[in-house]
């Protein structure tokens, strides 16, 4: 059955909670499961700390969640983990949150090529879907799909990784976010502009600068499922995780 028809019988879709209550409430309880999603947005607009707070609520709620890294070792991602509240080491020790390093899984896929084959996609594909199926993950995060994307080159090939991991990933009840790099001045919401249309849903983070202050900002242009507010709003990095509130006409959020 297809989310319209779920939707017009009033049948509602099994919610994967994020854990962000202000994202929660955006989305009326969550990103429906199975989903895949775009978390799109420039240098220091919280992509990756959003995305890693989506797992750790998930583990802390026994879900096994996996984070792979394409750009920077799983070490440092830990060590900035550290100084939430919400972050507890023993779910690494319980197995419920696992990082992996993408270059790792290159490595030991043999892939070492600037641009990847069409069997070589796959090959990646069904790696990355057999991790899941063993380890029983049910939320995960690639950050960032751009540098995998680099990778593929081509438009074609980006489809195929995308439509086929998030084809794998859904039968699996694997909710995931695809962290995605654009910059400010871009018009659209992903590099290559396929990742966008493919994703079933697009989370956007910004920057905006009022009064002197940058403020960073979410908006959820997109989801697939469940009807949701495409309004846009400020967004608060803080140690015990993210906080949302309205952004008000004049550019200021709410009084928190």
């Amino acid at each position: 059955m297809t989310d319209v028809l779920a939707e017009k019988r009033g049948i509602q879709r099994e919610r994967c909670k994020t854990g962000i209550e202000g994202l929660d409430n955006i989305l009326n309880g969550g990103i429906p499961r199975g989903n895949t999603i775009l978390v799109t947005g420039s240098c220091g607009t919280g992509k990756t700390t959003l995305s890693l707070e989506f797992l750790v609520h998930g583990a802390l709620s026994g879900e096994k969640c996996l984070f792979i890294s394409v750009t920077e070792p799983s070490s440092k991602l830990l060590a900035n983990l550290i100084p939430y509240e919400f972050f507890d080491d023993r779910l690494i020790e319980q197995g419920l949150l696992v990082f992996i390093d993408m270059p790792a899984l290159y490595e030991r896929l043999g892939l070492r090529k600037t641009e990847f084959t069409f069997e070589e996609i796959h090959m990646l594909v069904n790696a990355i879907s057999g991790i899941v199926r063993e380890l029983q993950i049910k939320r995960l995060v690639i950050d960032s799909i751009t540098s995998v994307c680099f990778q593929l080159k081509t438009e074609e090939k980006i489809r195929e990784f995308i439509l086929k991991l998030g084809k794998a990933l859904s039968d699996f009840g694997c909710t995931s976010l695809l962290v995605s790099e654009i910059s400010p001045a871009e018009q659209r919401y992903s590099m290559y502009g396929v990742e966008e249309a493919i994703a079933d849903g697009i989370i956007i983070l910004g920057n905006l600068e009022r009064k002197g202050d940058l403020l960073r900002t979410m908006q959820v242009v997109k989801m697939r499922g469940t009807s949701h507010s495409r309004a846009k709003y400020v967004l608060d990095l803080t140690p015990i995780g993210i906080l949302l509130v309205p952004l008000l006409k004049g550019g200021m959020g709410a009084e928190k």
